[in-house]
């Protein structure tokens, strides 16, 4: 198992080629440049002769052969999202008007977002801590945009700000939010969304606790 840089293997494909109209072929050993497809006006092969050597590229147009190579490296080993529902400890569901709100709101100049869930107060907190200091949002358990609270223990866990941002988009289309923690701190955001057609669908995001605050 190997990987290369996403970043470097898109430049490569864009420099002569355009991916949608490329013909993959793989082969595992040759190195042989690609010769003209019949047909196609451009097409691709991708060579790997084994550990230590580096993915080549071989991209033809028109009788002109670009050769580029990218080295591999060690894959790191993937972080283990499996988020069963006998693990979960807090579970929260809200309007999702509630969020999109503080979220807007949020000091992104703060590294983590801190998320806490408790059977007693606060209940659930979000809390950043920026530039302009210390914030806050707290939410009853039996405030009116809270649809469910299940909560067994106190959590308070960090996440990084950057990771969560991308969720946003999913929070402004939804109508529901469905918050849960596991027993390693890990994060789940369930979005209910509504299609134009009426169909419900789901977005589901999932974060690794940055830190654990004791």
């Amino acid at each position: 198992m190997w990987w290369v840089s996403r970043s470097i293997s898109l430049f490569c494909w864009t420099v002569s080629i355009s991916l949608e109209e490329a013909q993959c072929q793989v082969s595992p050993c040759s190195l042989s440049p690609l010769s003209g497809v019949t047909g196609v006006s451009t097409a691709l092969r991708m060579c790997y002769r084994g550990y230590g050597y580096p993915l080549t590229l071989f991209l033809e147009e028109g009788g002109v052969v670009t050769v580029c190579k990218i080295n591999t490296q060690e894959p790191e080993e993937p972080i283990d999202f499996e988020f069963c529902s006998a693990n979960v400890t807090n579970k929260v569901i809200l309007l999702s008007e509630s969020l999109k709100e503080p979220f807007s709101e949020l000091d992104m100049t703060s590294e983590v977002l801190q998320i806490t869930m408790s059977p007693s107060q606060p209940y659930f907190r979000l809390s950043t801590f920026g530039n302009s200091g210390n914030a806050h949002y707290d939410y009853p358990k039996d405030s009116e945009m809270m649809e469910l609270f299940r909560c067994n223990k106190t959590q308070t866990n960090r996440y990084k700000m950057s990771l969560l941002k991308p969720s946003t988009k999913a929070l402004a289309l939804s109508s529901k939010v469905s918050v849960r923690t596991d027993s390693r701190g890990f994060l789940s955001l369930q979005y209910l969304v509504r299609n134009d057609d009426g169909q419900i669908c789901f977005v589901e995001y999932y974060c690794c606790p940055d830190e654990e605050v004791e």
